[in-house]
Protein backbone atom coordinates (compact mmCIF):
# COMPACT_ATOMS: atom_id res chain seq x y z
CA UNK A 1 0.00 0.00 0.00
CA UNK A 2 1.32 3.44 -0.96
CA UNK A 3 1.46 5.97 1.85
CA UNK A 4 -1.01 8.80 1.06
CA UNK A 5 -0.06 12.45 0.96
CA UNK A 6 -0.46 14.31 4.28
CA UNK A 7 -3.63 16.36 4.74
CA UNK A 8 -4.20 19.45 6.85
CA UNK A 9 -7.72 19.45 8.27
CA UNK A 10 -9.24 22.93 8.60
CA UNK A 11 -12.63 24.42 9.46
CA UNK A 12 -14.03 21.01 10.57
CA UNK A 13 -15.26 19.96 7.09
CA UNK A 14 -12.41 21.08 4.82
CA UNK A 15 -8.81 20.05 4.18
CA UNK A 16 -5.81 21.77 2.65
CA UNK A 17 -4.52 19.66 -0.24
CA UNK A 18 -1.79 20.83 -2.58
CA UNK A 19 -2.53 24.42 -1.73
CA UNK A 20 -6.30 24.13 -2.23
CA UNK A 21 -9.09 24.21 0.33
CA UNK A 22 -11.39 21.27 -0.45
CA UNK A 23 -14.56 19.87 1.11
CA UNK A 24 -13.66 16.79 3.13
CA UNK A 25 -16.03 13.82 3.01
CA UNK A 26 -13.79 11.32 4.72
CA UNK A 27 -12.47 10.33 8.11
CA UNK A 28 -14.90 9.02 10.71
CA UNK A 29 -15.14 11.98 13.08
CA UNK A 30 -18.90 11.86 12.48
CA UNK A 31 -19.78 14.82 14.71
CA UNK A 32 -16.43 16.63 14.33
CA UNK A 33 -15.99 16.46 18.09
CA UNK A 34 -12.22 16.19 17.62
CA UNK A 35 -12.25 19.94 16.99
CA UNK A 36 -15.20 20.89 19.21
CA UNK A 37 -14.14 23.83 21.41
CA UNK A 38 -15.46 22.21 24.60
CA UNK A 39 -13.56 18.99 23.90
CA UNK A 40 -10.37 20.94 23.19
CA UNK A 41 -10.87 22.85 26.45
CA UNK A 42 -11.26 19.56 28.36
CA UNK A 43 -8.08 18.27 26.76
CA UNK A 44 -6.12 21.34 27.87
CA UNK A 45 -7.64 21.20 31.34
CA UNK A 46 -6.71 17.53 31.63
CA UNK A 47 -3.13 18.24 30.61
CA UNK A 48 -2.74 21.02 33.14
CA UNK A 49 -4.43 19.09 35.94
CA UNK A 50 -3.12 15.55 35.42
CA UNK A 51 -0.04 15.74 33.19
CA UNK A 52 0.39 13.62 30.07
CA UNK A 53 0.89 9.99 31.06
CA UNK A 54 0.57 7.62 34.02
CA UNK A 55 3.54 5.63 32.62
CA UNK A 56 2.38 2.32 34.09
CA UNK A 57 -0.19 -0.43 33.57
CA UNK A 58 -3.54 0.03 35.27
CA UNK A 59 -2.94 -3.24 37.12
CA UNK A 60 0.29 -1.97 38.64
CA UNK A 61 0.44 1.72 39.62
CA UNK A 62 -1.21 3.32 36.57
CA UNK A 63 -4.85 3.18 37.60
CA UNK A 64 -6.39 6.64 37.87
CA UNK A 65 -9.76 7.88 39.07
CA UNK A 66 -10.33 9.56 35.69
CA UNK A 67 -10.35 6.18 33.95
CA UNK A 68 -12.96 4.88 36.37
CA UNK A 69 -15.08 7.99 35.91
CA UNK A 70 -14.96 7.63 32.13
CA UNK A 71 -15.91 3.95 32.39
CA UNK A 72 -18.91 4.84 34.55
CA UNK A 73 -19.98 7.48 32.05
CA UNK A 74 -19.62 5.08 29.11
CA UNK A 75 -21.55 2.32 30.87
CA UNK A 76 -24.37 4.77 31.62
CA UNK A 77 -24.39 6.16 28.05
CA UNK A 78 -24.67 2.70 26.44
CA UNK A 79 -26.82 1.09 29.11
CA UNK A 80 -24.21 -1.59 29.85
CA UNK A 81 -23.53 -3.20 33.20
CA UNK A 82 -19.84 -2.47 32.91
CA UNK A 83 -17.28 -0.70 30.73
CA UNK A 84 -13.54 -1.27 30.58
CA UNK A 85 -11.32 1.40 29.05
CA UNK A 86 -8.33 0.23 27.00
CA UNK A 87 -5.58 1.96 25.06
CA UNK A 88 -7.10 1.75 21.55
CA UNK A 89 -10.04 0.51 19.51
CA UNK A 90 -8.16 -2.23 17.64
CA UNK A 91 -7.06 -4.01 20.81
CA UNK A 92 -10.54 -4.20 22.34
CA UNK A 93 -11.34 -7.38 20.41
CA UNK A 94 -7.93 -8.92 21.08
CA UNK A 95 -8.27 -8.33 24.81
CA UNK A 96 -11.73 -9.95 24.86
CA UNK A 97 -10.40 -12.94 22.93
CA UNK A 98 -7.47 -13.39 25.32
CA UNK A 99 -9.82 -13.32 28.28
CA UNK A 100 -12.29 -15.83 26.81
CA UNK A 101 -9.86 -18.14 25.01
CA UNK A 102 -10.63 -21.81 25.55
CA UNK A 103 -14.27 -21.20 26.42
CA UNK A 104 -15.73 -21.83 22.97
CA UNK A 105 -15.69 -24.74 20.53
CA UNK A 106 -15.86 -22.54 17.40
CA UNK A 107 -15.39 -18.90 16.40
CA UNK A 108 -17.60 -17.87 13.48
CA UNK A 109 -16.63 -14.67 11.65
CA UNK A 110 -18.41 -12.52 9.04
CA UNK A 111 -16.29 -12.75 5.89
CA UNK A 112 -16.05 -8.94 5.72
CA UNK A 113 -15.32 -8.43 9.41
CA UNK A 114 -12.72 -5.88 10.50
CA UNK A 115 -9.14 -7.27 10.61
CA UNK A 116 -9.10 -6.88 14.40
CA UNK A 117 -11.92 -9.44 14.64
CA UNK A 118 -10.02 -11.92 12.49
CA UNK A 119 -6.96 -11.39 14.67
CA UNK A 120 -9.15 -11.91 17.75
CA UNK A 121 -10.58 -15.14 16.36
CA UNK A 122 -7.06 -16.53 16.06
CA UNK A 123 -6.58 -15.98 19.80
CA UNK A 124 -9.74 -17.89 20.76
CA UNK A 125 -7.95 -21.28 20.86
CA UNK A 126 -10.62 -22.98 18.75
CA UNK A 127 -11.43 -23.64 15.07
CA UNK A 128 -12.33 -20.50 13.08
CA UNK A 129 -15.11 -20.58 10.47
CA UNK A 130 -16.59 -17.85 8.31
CA UNK A 131 -20.04 -17.07 6.97
CA UNK A 132 -21.24 -14.95 4.09
CA UNK A 133 -21.48 -11.25 4.77
CA UNK A 134 -24.60 -10.33 6.79
CA UNK A 135 -26.25 -13.61 5.71
CA UNK A 136 -28.23 -15.19 8.55
CA UNK A 137 -29.27 -18.17 6.41
CA UNK A 138 -25.66 -19.03 5.63
CA UNK A 139 -24.82 -18.52 9.30
CA UNK A 140 -27.46 -21.11 10.16
CA UNK A 141 -25.75 -23.60 7.81
CA UNK A 142 -22.38 -22.93 9.46
CA UNK A 143 -23.91 -23.39 12.91
CA UNK A 144 -25.28 -26.80 11.86
CA UNK A 145 -21.84 -27.83 10.62
CA UNK A 146 -20.43 -27.09 14.07
CA UNK A 147 -22.52 -29.94 15.42
CA UNK A 148 -24.83 -30.40 18.42
CA UNK A 149 -23.58 -29.05 21.71
CA UNK A 150 -21.13 -26.62 20.07
CA UNK A 151 -20.30 -23.54 22.15
CA UNK A 152 -20.11 -20.68 19.66
CA UNK A 153 -18.81 -17.14 19.51
CA UNK A 154 -19.83 -15.01 16.51
CA UNK A 155 -17.58 -12.08 15.57
CA UNK A 156 -18.94 -9.26 13.43
CA UNK A 157 -18.83 -5.53 12.93
CA UNK A 158 -21.88 -3.72 14.30
CA UNK A 159 -21.81 -1.17 11.47
CA UNK A 160 -19.57 -1.97 8.51
CA UNK A 161 -17.14 0.75 7.51
CA UNK A 162 -17.18 -0.01 3.80
CA UNK A 163 -20.84 0.89 3.21
CA UNK A 164 -22.61 1.84 6.45
CA UNK A 165 -24.65 -1.36 6.63
CA UNK A 166 -25.54 -2.94 9.97
CA UNK A 167 -25.19 -6.55 11.10
CA UNK A 168 -28.64 -8.20 11.48
CA UNK A 169 -28.04 -9.01 15.14
CA UNK A 170 -31.66 -9.95 15.82
CA UNK A 171 -31.59 -12.61 13.10
CA UNK A 172 -28.23 -13.89 14.33
CA UNK A 173 -29.59 -14.36 17.85
CA UNK A 174 -32.50 -16.38 16.44
CA UNK A 175 -30.12 -18.69 14.57
CA UNK A 176 -27.46 -19.12 17.26
CA UNK A 177 -27.77 -21.53 20.21
CA UNK A 178 -28.94 -19.94 23.47
CA UNK A 179 -25.48 -20.13 25.02
CA UNK A 180 -23.72 -18.49 22.05
CA UNK A 181 -22.09 -15.08 22.40
CA UNK A 182 -21.75 -12.29 19.83
CA UNK A 183 -18.67 -10.05 19.82
CA UNK A 184 -19.84 -6.92 17.98
CA UNK A 185 -17.15 -4.42 17.01
CA UNK A 186 -19.16 -1.20 17.06
CA UNK A 187 -16.30 1.19 16.30
CA UNK A 188 -18.41 2.92 13.65
CA UNK A 189 -21.86 2.38 15.14
CA UNK A 190 -21.21 3.58 18.69
CA UNK A 191 -22.53 7.11 19.14
CA UNK A 192 -24.09 7.07 15.67
CA UNK A 193 -26.74 4.36 15.41
CA UNK A 194 -29.95 4.13 17.38
CA UNK A 195 -32.21 6.78 18.83
CA UNK A 196 -29.78 7.60 21.64
CA UNK A 197 -26.55 6.64 19.85
CA UNK A 198 -26.09 3.34 21.70
CA UNK A 199 -24.98 1.69 18.48
CA UNK A 200 -25.96 -1.41 16.55
CA UNK A 201 -27.54 -3.06 19.59
CA UNK A 202 -30.02 -0.20 19.88
CA UNK A 203 -30.45 0.01 16.10
CA UNK A 204 -31.35 -3.69 15.96
CA UNK A 205 -33.48 -3.48 19.12
CA UNK A 206 -31.84 -6.49 20.77
CA UNK A 207 -30.92 -7.24 24.37
CA UNK A 208 -27.23 -6.92 25.18
CA UNK A 209 -27.17 -9.94 27.53
CA UNK A 210 -25.58 -12.19 24.89
CA UNK A 211 -23.58 -9.47 23.16
CA UNK A 212 -20.16 -8.04 23.98
CA UNK A 213 -19.94 -4.59 22.40
CA UNK A 214 -16.54 -3.09 21.67
CA UNK A 215 -15.96 0.46 20.51
CA UNK A 216 -13.44 3.20 19.89
CA UNK A 217 -13.48 6.74 21.19
CA UNK A 218 -11.64 8.01 18.10
CA UNK A 219 -14.62 8.18 15.73
CA UNK A 220 -18.02 9.48 16.85
CA UNK A 221 -16.54 10.72 20.14
CA UNK A 222 -13.61 12.49 18.49
CA UNK A 223 -11.06 11.49 21.15
CA UNK A 224 -8.97 8.32 21.48
CA UNK A 225 -8.91 4.95 23.22
CA UNK A 226 -11.21 1.95 23.19
CA UNK A 227 -13.82 0.45 25.50
CA UNK A 228 -15.32 -2.98 26.11
CA UNK A 229 -18.99 -2.94 27.13
CA UNK A 230 -20.39 -6.03 28.82
CA UNK A 231 -21.01 -7.68 32.15
CA UNK A 232 -19.12 -7.12 35.36
CA UNK A 233 -18.05 -10.76 35.12
CA UNK A 234 -16.45 -10.16 31.74
CA UNK A 235 -14.57 -7.18 33.15
CA UNK A 236 -13.22 -9.29 36.01
CA UNK A 237 -12.17 -12.05 33.64
CA UNK A 238 -10.26 -9.57 31.45
CA UNK A 239 -8.40 -8.26 34.48
CA UNK A 240 -7.48 -11.84 35.41
CA UNK A 241 -6.72 -13.33 31.98
CA UNK A 242 -5.66 -10.71 29.42
CA UNK A 243 -1.91 -10.21 29.24
CA UNK A 244 -2.51 -7.48 26.67
CA UNK A 245 -4.51 -5.46 29.18
CA UNK A 246 -2.06 -6.24 31.98
CA UNK A 247 0.95 -5.13 29.94
CA UNK A 248 -0.52 -2.01 28.34
CA UNK A 249 -0.16 1.60 29.40
CA UNK A 250 -3.61 3.25 29.31
CA UNK A 251 -4.44 6.23 27.13
CA UNK A 252 -3.00 9.62 28.12
CA UNK A 253 -5.05 11.36 30.79
CA UNK A 254 -5.76 14.51 28.72
CA UNK A 255 -7.42 12.29 26.10
CA UNK A 256 -9.50 10.61 28.80
CA UNK A 257 -10.55 14.08 29.95
CA UNK A 258 -11.49 15.00 26.38
CA UNK A 259 -13.46 11.76 25.96
CA UNK A 260 -15.38 12.52 29.16
CA UNK A 261 -16.52 15.80 27.64
CA UNK A 262 -17.37 14.17 24.30
CA UNK A 263 -19.62 11.59 25.95
CA UNK A 264 -21.35 14.37 27.86
CA UNK A 265 -21.87 16.40 24.68
CA UNK A 266 -23.36 13.48 22.73
CA UNK A 267 -25.65 12.67 25.64
CA UNK A 268 -26.92 16.21 26.14
CA UNK A 269 -26.87 17.72 22.64
CA UNK A 270 -29.41 15.75 20.62
CA UNK A 271 -29.16 18.28 17.77
CA UNK A 272 -25.86 16.70 16.68
CA UNK A 273 -27.46 13.35 15.97
CA UNK A 274 -30.51 14.97 14.38
CA UNK A 275 -28.25 16.90 11.98
CA UNK A 276 -26.27 13.78 11.13
CA UNK A 277 -29.43 11.79 10.42
CA UNK A 278 -30.83 14.62 8.29
CA UNK A 279 -27.59 15.01 6.31
CA UNK A 280 -27.32 11.27 5.66
CA UNK A 281 -30.99 11.12 4.62
CA UNK A 282 -30.53 14.03 2.22
CA UNK A 283 -27.46 12.56 0.52
CA UNK A 284 -28.66 8.97 0.26
CA UNK A 285 -32.18 9.78 -0.89
CA UNK A 286 -30.82 12.17 -3.53
CA UNK A 287 -28.34 9.61 -4.85
CA UNK A 288 -30.87 6.79 -4.71
CA UNK A 289 -33.44 8.89 -6.59
CA UNK A 290 -30.85 9.65 -9.26
CA UNK A 291 -30.05 5.96 -9.66
CA UNK A 292 -26.56 6.41 -8.22
CA UNK A 293 -27.14 4.42 -5.04
CA UNK A 294 -28.69 0.97 -4.91
CA UNK A 295 -29.29 0.71 -1.16
CA UNK A 296 -29.92 3.19 1.64
CA UNK A 297 -27.97 1.91 4.62
CA UNK A 298 -28.27 3.42 8.12
CA UNK A 299 -24.67 4.56 8.47
CA UNK A 300 -23.20 7.88 7.23
CA UNK A 301 -21.00 6.18 4.61
CA UNK A 302 -21.55 6.31 0.85
CA UNK A 303 -19.40 4.01 -1.33
CA UNK A 304 -18.71 4.31 -5.06
CA UNK A 305 -16.83 1.51 -6.78
CA UNK A 306 -15.15 2.54 -10.06
CA UNK A 307 -15.28 -0.08 -12.79
CA UNK A 308 -11.84 0.65 -14.22
CA UNK A 309 -8.62 2.56 -13.61
CA UNK A 310 -9.77 5.10 -16.16
CA UNK A 311 -12.94 5.71 -14.17
CA UNK A 312 -10.89 6.20 -11.00
CA UNK A 313 -8.95 8.96 -12.73
CA UNK A 314 -12.02 10.64 -14.24
CA UNK A 315 -13.93 10.66 -10.97
CA UNK A 316 -10.91 12.11 -9.19
CA UNK A 317 -10.75 14.94 -11.73
CA UNK A 318 -14.47 15.69 -11.39
CA UNK A 319 -14.24 15.76 -7.62
CA UNK A 320 -11.28 18.13 -7.64
CA UNK A 321 -13.04 20.39 -10.13
CA UNK A 322 -16.05 20.46 -7.78
CA UNK A 323 -13.82 21.42 -4.84
CA UNK A 324 -14.12 18.04 -3.10
CA UNK A 325 -11.16 16.01 -1.85
CA UNK A 326 -11.23 12.60 -3.63
CA UNK A 327 -11.38 9.98 -0.85
CA UNK A 328 -10.09 6.92 -2.72
CA UNK A 329 -9.21 4.14 -0.27
CA UNK A 330 -7.81 0.63 -0.33
CA UNK A 331 -8.96 -1.22 2.74
CA UNK A 332 -8.97 -4.84 3.85
CA UNK A 333 -12.76 -5.23 3.86
CA UNK A 334 -13.41 -3.19 0.71
CA UNK A 335 -13.10 -3.93 -3.02
CA UNK A 336 -9.76 -5.40 -4.08
CA UNK A 337 -8.90 -2.50 -6.38
CA UNK A 338 -10.08 0.24 -4.03
CA UNK A 339 -13.08 2.55 -4.11
CA UNK A 340 -14.30 6.04 -3.23
CA UNK A 341 -15.74 6.18 0.27
CA UNK A 342 -17.61 9.35 1.20
CA UNK A 343 -18.37 9.98 4.87
CA UNK A 344 -21.11 12.42 5.84
CA UNK A 345 -20.89 14.33 9.13
CA UNK A 346 -23.33 16.36 11.18
CA UNK A 347 -21.31 19.50 10.39
CA UNK A 348 -21.34 19.45 6.59
CA UNK A 349 -23.31 22.36 5.17
CA UNK A 350 -26.24 21.92 2.82
CA UNK A 351 -24.16 23.56 0.07
CA UNK A 352 -21.44 20.93 0.52
CA UNK A 353 -24.00 18.12 0.47
CA UNK A 354 -25.68 19.49 -2.65
CA UNK A 355 -22.36 19.73 -4.44
CA UNK A 356 -21.61 16.10 -3.61
CA UNK A 357 -24.99 14.82 -4.73
CA UNK A 358 -25.07 16.90 -7.93
CA UNK A 359 -21.86 15.45 -9.35
CA UNK A 360 -22.61 14.06 -12.78
CA UNK A 361 -20.63 11.00 -13.76
CA UNK A 362 -20.41 9.18 -17.07
CA UNK A 363 -22.88 6.34 -17.46
CA UNK A 364 -21.27 3.15 -16.20
CA UNK A 365 -18.36 4.95 -14.57
CA UNK A 366 -18.97 3.52 -11.13
CA UNK A 367 -21.38 1.32 -9.23
CA UNK A 368 -22.85 2.69 -6.04
CA UNK A 369 -23.67 0.68 -2.98
CA UNK A 370 -20.24 -0.72 -2.27
CA UNK A 371 -18.94 -4.25 -2.54
CA UNK A 372 -21.43 -7.08 -2.58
Amino acid sequence: MTEPEPLQQIDRTFVRFRGRKLSYFSGCDYFRLASHPDVIAALKEGLQKYGLNVAASRLTTGNHVLYQQLEERLAAFFGAESALLVSGGYVTNLIVAQALAGGFSHAIVDEKAHPSLWDAAKLMDCPVMKFRHRDAENLEEVVRRCGPGAKLMLLTDGMFAHDGSVAPLAKYLEVLPNDAVILADDAHGAGVLGKAGKGSIEQEEVDRNRIIQTMTLSKAFGAFGGAILGSAGLRRRILEKSKMFLGSTPLPLPLASAAMRSVQILKNDQSLRRRLVANVKFVKEALCGAGKLSEITPGPIVPFVPRSARDVTQMRQELLEAGIYPPFVNYATGPVNGYYRFVVSSEHSRAQLEKLTSLRRREGQASAGGPS
